[in-house]
């Protein structure tokens, strides 16, 4: 059980939330046509992200999601859930990919306030958020935080 409160349905400056605070993404399926688009844009054409045989032969069961197209998902999901911030800019990430993710596989996120503190300018300060994204089956495929500046 997190500790804090459960954020929902409002959007939140820096001084509406405390550490401890959490909120929950929705999920999306990731899909081939993910991957495909991921690897075009970024050209990132590692083989085990678009080839099954591939995968097989590095030890994997199937097609691997590139780990920062599942970075990406999960931002798109956090800007996308019930509670949201008053944010100026994303000013970082330490980031594990802690598990594969693979096609047909649904991914959601658990964000907690882990810090906050001030910056040198009155109306804003930075939100140190931890993540914890899982699988349909609650297993943990990565993990890290994000420091998020935004408005007071």
């Amino acid at each position: 059980m997190q500790s804090g409160r459960r954020l929902a349905g409002h959007q939140y400056g820096f001084d509406d939330v405390e550490p401890g605070d959490w909120f929950e993404t929705g999920q999306i399926e990731l899909t081939e046509s993910h991957i495909d688009r991921f690897a075009e844009l970024s050209g990132d054409f590692f083989e085990i992200h678009l080839s099954d045989q591939a995968a097989r032969e590095h030890g994997f069961p199937a097609r691997v999601a590139h780990g920062i197209l599942v970075l990406a998902l999960t931002d798109g999901l956090k800007n996308r859930a019930d509670a949201t911030f008053r944010a100026i800019a994303s000013l970082g990430w330490t980031w594990s990919f802690d598990q594969p993710v693979f096609i047909g596989d649904t991914i959601r996120a658990t964000i907690r306030i882990a810090e906050k503190r001030m910056t040198g300018k009155p109306d804003r300060g930075i939100l140190k958020l931890a993540f914890d994204v899982r699988n349909q089956n609650n297993e943990t495929v990565q993990s890290g935080s994000n420091l998020l500046l935004v408005y007071r």
